[in-house]
């Protein structure tokens, strides 16, 4: 089997709803917070986490109209609004997630 059989994509509308599976992850049992990557893959701004169990990855992504220009992504655990940043802030209510910045990648994004 190989690595692209344990992986499933899922595509969202708005980077909004992909943001709600970071409050979900960070609320749940475990306090994980997934990752936040950028990247340019077939002349497309692609946004996307990585969940995943044993079984296999989730790979959600949404594509971007542009490249963000801040650094980090302010997410507010109980209501899910967000906005960008240039820094973290000081906001305990507030989850402050990079976007980090992918070079490659092996992952295929489909259209």
């Amino acid at each position: 089997m190989s690595r692209t059989d344990l992986e499933t994509y899922l595509k969202y509308r708005t980077l909004e709803d992909m943001l709600k599976v970071i409050v979900y992850s960070a609320q749940s049992a475990l306090g994980l917070t997934p990752m936040l990557y950028h990247i340019v893959d077939n002349n497309r701004e692609i946004m996307f986490i990585q969940t995943g169990t044993v079984g296999g990855n989730i790979v959600h992504f949404v594509i971007e109209e542009q490249k963000p220009k801040e650094k980090f992504i302010q997410l507010k655990r109980f209501t899910g609004e967000f906005s960008f940043q240039d820094s973290i802030g000081t906001d305990a209510q507030s989850i402050y997630v990079p976007i980090l910045e992918l070079e490659s990648s092996s992952l295929k994004f489909p259209p």
